[in-house]
């Protein structure tokens, strides 16, 4: 009665914490997740978890099947894994490269679990901030970009990550925690730190402050997110940073927020390759681990 699907379905629900985001995780419309579930119930002739709960409340049935979720699903992404490598071999070579400062933050955890099931795939990773990266790629000196700037190049294909809000940060004292989103003309007078990347790879001006023709009024960068917070902390400018980059600082209080715009600035992360090693066994997996230890341990982002 009880399928892998299911035990995916459930897995997904509770780690979403709603249908809708569950249904964007495993790639179902909202109703066909409903049914999925109702057709289970059915079969075991019990609720799974309370309607209308959020965080979903699951019943000792549903724990009980999670349980089994739990246990029974790393061994079987364990069993494909190990047959992926069996059909298609062990080597390959997977050069990395990030166009985002604090990806760091998810990046080295997925680069860690994917290297004890690929031992052989020779791992190496820099940094786009110096160069640009997808010519590189495009040439085959890189095999991975990890980017939220995709523009349209014959033989490189993207992959969504997932999508993330970008938040301003400020002093907890400061003017514009008074404002319940930002608005662009808010900058004008404002020192807007950023990681050291030209404007017009920085959503917050090429979705934000360009589009309304707003200029900050400086602009100061600085290489690592700590420093970027200290700066923020201490009320020496403001700035436009991922939601989960922000989340420690934010739990902490050392610093506040605001969404920029009505509607939040939502932005995707994505995976560049060439065509031809997008089916690439170890290219998958690696994408796949990428997805899990994003979801995992990253606070405030959607699936893309």
């Amino acid at each position: 009665m009880i399928e892998i699907r299911h035990l995916k379905t459930l897995a997904a629900l509770r780690d979403a914490g709603s249908l809708v985001e569950a249904a964007e995780r495993i790639h179902l419309t909202q109703s066909a997740l409903s049914h999925q579930i109702k057709d289970l119930e059915e079969r075991l002739n019990c609720s799974l978890f309370i309607r209308k709960t959020r965080p979903i409340c699951f019943t000792s049935a549903g724990q009980r099947l999670l349980n089994l979720a739990d246990e029974l699903l790393p061994m079987v992404r364990s069993a494909e894994r190990d047959i992926m490598r069996l059909a298609g071999g062990e080597t390959g070579r997977l050069n990395i490269c990030i166009e985002c400062h604090s990806c760091f933050d998810w990046l080295m955890p997925t680069i860690d679990h994917f290297r004890q099931h690929w031992p052989e795939v020779e791992l190496d990773l820099s940094t786009g901030f110096s160069f640009l990266p997808l010519p590189a790629l495009a040439r085959g000196d890189l095999d991975l970009v990890i980017t939220s700037d995709p523009e349209e190049r014959t033989g490189i294909h993207y992959v969504p990550l997932f999508s993330y809000e970008s938040i301003l940060v400020m002093g907890r004292q400061h003017r514009l925690v008074a404002k319940r989103h930002i608005q662009p003309q808010d900058l004008a007078q404002e020192t807007l730190i950023t990681y050291p990347v030209e404007q017009d790879r920085l959503d917050v001006f090429t979705r934000f402050l360009d589009p309304a023709g707003v200029e900050p009024g400086e602009i100061r960068t600085s290489e690592l997110t700590v420093m970027v917070m200290q700066l923020v902390a201490s009320g020496r400018g403001v700035s436009a940073l991922p939601n989960w980059a922000a989340h420690e600082y934010l739990q902490r209080e050392y610093i506040a927020a605001r969404p920029l715009g009505e509607k939040g600035l939502w932005c995707t992360l994505y995976a560049a390759m060439r065509e031809d090693q997008k089916d690439a066994d170890f290219m998958v997996d690696f994408l796949n681990t990428a997805r899990e230890v994003t979801f995992q341990n990253l606070n405030g982002i959607r699936s893309a």
